[in-house]
């Protein structure tokens, strides 16, 4: 079933977004595996940083990393946050997207 307002290609060849879902702001949760509480390897960090480095101010929790981000900018720092993680060893990566409702 296609969101609502369509699933119209825009000249990227993803699909435009949908009147339903617009949303100015983003919070982005990502823990990457694996993960020693007090310890975290070269992965997770190199995760952060790269995240940092594509314009996200991260914080760092025991559970979890957090930041929040605009709609242009999450695509940029979750292949930012994916890649950096991979490439360093890590096993796996979770990532939650949720958009922030307006205050």
């Amino acid at each position: 079933m296609a969101p609502v307002g369509g699933n119209r290609a825009r000249s990227s060849g993803h699909p435009a977004p949908s009147a339903a879902y617009d949303c100015d702001v983003y919070e982005l949760e990502f823990t990457v595996e694996p993960f020693v509480e007090g310890a975290p390897g070269p992965h997770v960090q190199a995760a952060v940083d790269a995240a940092g480095a594509a314009g996200a101010d991260v914080e760092f929790g025991p559970f979890g990393s957090t930041c929040r981000a605009s709609a242009a900018d999450v695509p940029g720092i979750v292949a930012a946050v994916t890649g950096a993680a991979l490439a360093h060893g890590a096993t796996h990566v979770h990532l939650h997207v949720a958009a922030v409702e307006a205050s």
